[in-house]
C-alpha cells in the first residue's frame, strides 16, 4: 500500500514478509518509461546481513564485478548509500571486508565527491581496468542497514549484559554459531546494546543450548561496527552448526539501566515515593547522605517520570526494609540509571531507615513513562515509552510537531521545535510500542493522545521517532 513518494518498495506498508492468500497466477508486474539501459549501472551490496551493507558489486556488460578498494571512502560510499536507498553511509571498509568477490573487477580508483544522484556519474579508470585482486573489494556500510537486525538479545545469563546471543529474524529468535566468533563480534553486541565493552566471547553453548533456528554462522566483525548486521557473516540460516555450538559474551555492564532496578514505593502514584534499588535478587532503600535533585533527576529519567521537583529525605514515605543498599550517592545528572552514578559500595553505610530516600516527579499515575534517548542532553533524542515494565519506541507514521509538543510538555523541556522520524537518533530495540500518533498539542502526556493500541504497528526501527525541544536540561 505505496503512497507512491516512498524511495523504496521497503518503506511502504504491508502483510509480514510471507503472509498471504495468494498464489502464482496472481503476481504482480511493472512496466517503468524508462528503456532498461539507461546509464545508470545496476547496483547491489552483497554479503552483508542487509540489503545496506555489504560489497559493493556493479552489473556491467551482462556481468556482476566488484569494485576496487583504492582511495575508496565515505563520499564513494554515500553515493551507494542514497543510490540504494538506505540512508547516509556509515563506513566505507575495504580489504574484503564482506568476503572476496567473483568475477570482473569492474571499477577502480573511484572518487565520487558525495554528492552525486548515483554511482555512474563518479570519477574512476576505465570499465575493467584496474591493478587489483579480490582481497581489495571495497564495501559500504548504510544506515538502514541495522533494520534488519532490529532485535538482539543475551539470554540465560545473570543480567541482560551477559549470555547467549539471539537475533531476531523473519519473526523468529535463534541463536548465533561460535564458528569464528571472538572479542570484536562481541564487542559489537554489548555496544548494540549499550551494555559498556566486550569482556568474553564465549562458544560451546556456555549460558545453555537455544533452540529453534541457527541464524547466522562465520560472524566476522571488525570490532567497529555499531550492529551486528553490519558485520560480514553467512546469509541468515545457513550454518553447518547445532546449539552446542552457541555463541555467548559477556559484557562489562551489569545490565543496570533498565526499569526493573529501581522503583518508588509507598507515594501517591509510580512517579513519587521512596526510592528503592534491585540488587544480589533483593529489593533494599538508599541512604539520604548526599541525595539531591541531581540523584532524583536520574531517578526520574529511568524510571520515564519527567523532571525531579524534588528530593525528600528524613523517610519522607515512610520506612523501607532492610537492606540499605546504596549510601552517598552522587550523580552528575547525566547519568541513564541510579547504580551509574558514584556512590559507596553495595550495602556499606552507618544509616538507619529513617533516613531513607524520597524522590517527586513531574509525571504521575495517569501518564505513560517517557524519555528522550540518545540525543545531546536529555530534551532531545528517540522517543521512548514505557509499557508493561518494558521501554520500546514510538513509529514516526503521522508523527509531528504536536506529538513532540505533548512530550517536551511532559518531560518538563520547553516547546517543541522538531519532530523527527527515520531514526534520526538511531535505531531503537525491543517493542515498537505506538503508532499512528495523534495528539493535538494540548494534551498533557502521550497516554491520552490517540493511537494504535499498544504494540500494534506496521513499523521497524528504521521508522523511530524523535524530538528536540527548546529545553537542554
Amino acid at each position: 500500500s505505496c503512497l507512491g513518494t516512498e524511495a523504496t518498495l521497503a518503506e511502504c506498508p504491508v502483510k509480514p514478509w510471507g503472509h498471504h492468500t495468494c498464489n502464482h497466477v496472481e503476481d504482480a508486474s511493472v512496466v517503468c518509461s524508462g528503456s532498461g539501459i539507461a546509464s545508470i549501472p545496476r547496483l547491489r551490496l552483497v554479503g552483508g546481513l542487509s540489503e545496506c551493507a555489504g560489497r559493493v558489486e556493479v552489473f556491467y556488460n551482462n556481468k556482476w564485478g566488484t569494485v576496487c578498494d583504492d582511495s575508496w571512502d565515505l563520499r564513494d560510499a554515500a553515493v551507494v548509500c542514497r543510490q540504494l536507498g538506505c540512508g547516509v553511509a556509515l563506513s566505507a571498509p575495504g580489504s574484503a571486508r564482506f568476503g572476496w568477490g567473483a568475477g570482473p573487477i569492474w571499477l577502480d580508483d573511484v572518487s565520487c565527491t558525495g554528492e552525486e544522484t548515483d554511482f555512474s556519474k563518479c570519477q574512476a579508470k576505465m570499465w575493467g581496468i584496474h591493478n587489483c585482486h579480490h582481497g581489495e573489494d571495497a564495501g559500504v556500510v548504510c544506515a538502514a542497514g541495522n533494520s534488519s537486525s532490529a532485535d538482539l538479545q543475551l539470554v540465560d545469563g545473570p543480567h541482560r549484559c551477559a549470555g547467549r546471543v539471539e537475533v531476531l529474524h523473519a519473526g523468529q529468535w535463534g541463536t548465533v554459531c561460535d564458528d569464528g566468533w571472538d572479542l570484536n563480534d562481541a564487542a559489537v553486541v554489548c555496544r548494540q546494546l549499550g551494555c559498556g565493552r566486550a569482556e568474553a566471547a564465549p562458544g560451546r553453548a556456555r549460558f545453555g543450548r537455544g533452540m529453534g533456528r541457527i541464524w547466522l554462522d562465520d560472524v566476522a566483525c571488525a570490532g567497529s561496527e555499531d550492529a551486528l548486521a553490519q558485520c560480514r557473516a553467512h546469509p541468515w540460516g545457513q550454518s553447518n552448526c547445532n546449539h552446542g555450538e552457541d555463541a555467548s559474551v559477556v559484557c562489562s555492564d551489569a545490565g543496570a539501566t533498565n526499569t526493573s532496578t529501581v522503583r518508588l514505593v509507598d507515594g501517591p502514584h509510580r512517579c513519587a515515593g521512596r526510592v528503592e534499588v534491585f540488587h544480589n535478587q533483593q529489593w533494599g532503600t538508599v541512604c539520604d547522605n548526599g541525595w539531591d535533585l541531581s540523584d532524583a533527576a536520574v531517578v526520574c529519567w529511568q524510571l520515564g517520570c519527567g523532571v525531579a521537583v524534588a528530593a525528600p529525605a528524613g523517610a519522607s514515605f515512610g520506612r523501607g526494609l532492610d537492606p540499605i543498599w546504596l549510601d552517598r550517592v552522587a550523580c552528575v545528572g547525566g547519568e541513564k540509571a541510579l547504580v551509574q552514578c558514584r556512590a559507596r559500595p553495595w550495602g556499606i553505610n552507618s544509616c538507619t531507615h529513617e533516613e531513607d530516600a524520597g524522590v517527586v516527579c513531574s509525571g504521575d499515575a495517569h501518564s505513560c513513562g517517557v524519555r528522550l534517548a540518545e540525543g545531546p542532553n536529555r530534551c532531545a533524542g528517540r522517543v521512548e515509552v514505557l509499557h508493561a515494565g518494558q521501554w520500546g519506541t514510538v513509529c514516526d507514521d503521522s508523527w509531528d510537531l504536536n506529538d513532540a509538543a505533548v512530550v517536551c510538555r511532559q518531560l518538563g523541556c520547553g516547546r517543541a521545535e522538531a519532530a523527527h522520524g527515520r531514526a534520526y537518533f538511531g535505531q531503537g530495540t525491543g517493542h515498537i510500542w505506538l503508532d499512528d500518533m495523534s495528539c493535538t498539542g494540548s494534551e498533557d502526556n502521550l497516554a491520552q493522545c490517540q493511537a494504535h493500541p499498544w504494540g500494534q504497528s506496521n513499523c521497524h526501527h528504521g521508522e523511530d521517532a524523535g524530538v528536540v525541544c527548546s529545553g537542554t536540561s
